[in-house]
């Protein structure tokens, strides 16, 4: 019972937030004809609800539709939502989650991570503050090396000393992401929440590209960590519709690199991207994750009425 009402008062928070910043809380599909063709993520499907053969997929984050309503010139929205994704089970994990996800026309990441702190400080009840590092700082200070420049040879060598797990990979960004997530990221925002940002250009997503101080590209995307947990994950957002079509198809051969199912790219997104997509931030926040910290839970189906193996 606690839990249910920490929960209540936390979503009223964060609306209460939005309506202060005059922000529009909007409604998206949960159910739609296309998914993501992120490379390394898992969708749950459905039958199509027309009756037709085609199937329909259970949406992994309403950022697709989200954005099909900034290019109508909806100003700055955001939304709490259920979100789905297949096999993720854990401690931080549930196949079904609320995620808090918003967007800012004229905003530029670094004003984005302003706003993100402004809404989570109160939250967890720690002060404002909160740190700041690139990606390249915190594998520097950690493993000594520039995530930028060195080698799959050099980063598995790197792994190696530090993980008991053997993989097979010769793309670099597999062995930043296993460094980041079982080395770096548990020591992460241990005292104040900090912000990783300025990720490797080949980890962008669909966030936009530019040079960082050292003349390096660099995504200009952000996450937030506190006590290790990754809690929000943040771009300036790419609005140029050739550059998303190159990415959507990368996407798509690495998908068939790995043995993983094929996804068509989102042919409504494309459309409403054509139209013109605004300059602006976006960011998603898990909102179980948040509210997990908040009551200073062990785990995530502490904070969760009825997690999935209880649904």
């Amino acid at each position: 019972m606690q839990h249910l009402q920490q929960r209540a008062l936390m979503l009223a928070q964060i609306r209460y937030f939005f309506t202060e910043r005059e922000v529009l809380e909007v409604e998206t599909p949960l159910l739609a004809r296309y998914s993501v063709t992120d490379p390394h993520m898992d969708v749950l499907q459905a039958d199509n609800p027309l009756g037709e053969s085609e199937r329909y997929f259970l949406q992994s984050s309403p950022e697709y539709a989200m954005k099909r309503l900034l290019a109508a010139d909806c100003g700055a929205i955001y939304q709490i939502s259920k979100a789905f994704r297949r096999g993720e089970k854990g401690s931080r994990h549930n196949p079904e989650f609320t995620m808090l996800e918003w967007y800012r026309p004229g905003f530029d990441d670094g004003l984005l991570m302003n706003e993100v702190e402004a809404l989570v400080a109160p939250l967890l009840s720690v002060a404002s503050g909160f740190q700041r590092l690139t990606y390249r700082q915190i594998f520097q200070q950690q493993l000594a090396v520039d995530p930028h420049a060195c080698d799959v040879a050099k980063l598995q060598t790197i792994a190696e000393q530090h993980i008991d797990l053997k993989m097979l990979s010769d793309n670099r960004d597999d062995w930043l992401n296993l460094l980041l997530a079982e080395v770096i990221e548990p020591t992460l925002g241990q005292d104040v929440p900090v912000f990783i940002c300025d990720y490797p250009a080949s980890q962008s997503a669909l966030a936009k590209v530019a040079e960082d101080e050292f003349g390096m590209p660099v995504a200009k995307r952000f996450e937030l960590y506190y006590r290790g947990v990754e809690l929000a994950n943040g771009y300036d957002e790419l609005s140029n519709v050739d550059e998303l079509q190159r990415r959507f198809r990368q996407d798509q051969k690495r998908r068939e690199q790995l043995q993983r199912p094929a996804r068509q790219i989102d042919q409504y997104l494309m459309a409403a991207m054509t139209s013109g997509l605004p300059d602006c931030a976006g960011v998603a926040l898990g909102v179980d994750r948040l509210l997990m910290l908040a009551a200073a839970a062990k785990t995530i189906d502490e904070v969760i009425s009825f997690p999935s193996d209880r649904a």
